[in-house]
């Protein structure tokens, strides 16, 4: 995020690289590399081994071999500052180390190694595009905001095309059905056709470096547009059927506003698995995390025991019972992934899954007249 010393330090407050986010925290972790007389640069774009540096040279080319680890969470990604060779060092420019990143947005991959992928380093705000063209699922958004907690970004929620929705009062609705599944978090509609809820778009854009996040079609690159006041990305017209894009972004971009701050526009997520975010799944569902610390017993399940809080909520209409289905999903997912690449989870998972798989059958054998 960005500090207060940016605004007190002229040093930081001269450097070519500040409206890139540069400031003194930067600067301190830099200096190291500063001393070898590598340069400061933002990664604005990366492509098949080769990136895109924001330089106080300009922007220049610069190969990543010297930084590409075998784990795929630590690769150079758009938004990582990076020490890269300076010019007349020889051709191609390397890439020599990227700063420790103090955001990282991460999902999962679809490959079936059970890896992680980052999307965005050092992102300020989370920004969540929701398209109202279609029907909202809310499911969706909540995985969303699982990992957009997760990363240590604040996350926003912009419903987009408002104008497609006329009627305010249904408009309002649409408003108070996302703020419920989205505690803390702050839901805009907004419409870059008629310009509402825009400016308070722009004036949250403007506080550091923000990534615009959401499936194909859901409107991001024409908000990108919309905030940087020219077509920078190419933008498709939609399908009526089903509201999704047609080839829209297909990399990650980071680019300056002119209204101040960073924005990087990402390609359309067609799936959005959890990597490691059990404390953002709990950010999402803190309600019922709320909830559960009144229960009686403190390894309550939440299904039958008496006492239980959380099916009181559900019995008297307090908690939809669509939450608390959605909070056991994403919890059990993000423990299955968990367990593929830890060992001793996997165990205690075998454990579990044995003894109530014998409360089963205990059960059934009761049941049927077995044991008396």
């Amino acid at each position: 995020m960005f500090h207060a010393s940016l605004h007190s330090s002229s040093s930081a407050a001269q450097h070519p690289l500040v409206v890139y986010g540069w400031d003194d925290d930067w600067a301190a972790a830099f200096a190291p590399y500063a001393a070898q007389g590598l340069l400061p640069g933002r990664v604005v774009r990366v492509d098949r081994g080769q990136c895109d540096v924001m330089t106080p040279e300009g922007l220049v080319r610069a190969d990543t071999a010297f930084v590409t680890p075998h784990d795929p969470m630590r690769v150079v990604c758009t938004g990582d500052w990076a020490a890269v060779d300076p010019d007349g060092i020889g051709d191609p420019r390397y890439v020599r180390a990227y700063l420790p990143r103090r955001t990282a947005f991460a999902r999962s991959t679809s490959s079936k190694r059970s890896e992680g992928q980052i999307l965005a380093a050092n992102v300020d705000h989370a920004i969540i595009v929701v398209s109202l063209a279609v029907e909202l699922d809310l499911g969706r958004i909540e995985r969303f905001l699982a990992l957009a907690w997760e990363s240590g970004a604040q996350p926003l929620v912009v419903l987009s095309k408002a104008d497609l929705v006329p009627d305010p009062v249904g408009l309002s609705y649409l408003v108070e059905d996302v703020e419920t599944v989205a505690p803390g978090v702050q839901v805009l509609a907004v419409s870059s056709h008629t310009g509402d809820g825009l400016d308070t778009l722009q004036a949250v854009a403007a506080g550091g470096t923000a990534v615009l996040l959401g499936v194909s079609g859901a409107g991001k690159s024409t908000l990108a547009n919309t905030l940087l006041g020219l077509d920078a990305m190419e933008v498709q017209a939609t399908r009526d059927a089903d509201g999704k894009g047609r080839h829209t972004t297909t990399t990650r971009n980071l680019l300056a506003l002119p209204a101040g701050g960073v924005l990087i526009d990402t390609p359309g997520l067609r799936g959005v698995g959890l990597w490691d975010a059990e404390a953002g799944v709990g950010q999402v569902f803190s309600e019922i995390d709320d909830l559960a610390a009144s229960c009686r017993f403190p390894d309550c399940a939440h299904e039958a025991e008496p006492g239980c809080a959380v099916t009181a909520a559900i019995a008297d209409g307090t908690l939809p019972e669509r939450r608390l289905d959605s909070y056991r999903k994403l919890l059990r997912e993000n423990q299955r992934l968990a367990a593929k690449t830890d060992a001793r989870m996997r165990h205690e998972m075998r454990k579990v899954y044995k003894q109530r798989g014998m409360e089963g059958r205990a059960a059934m054998d009761i049941k049927q007249g077995r044991f008396r």
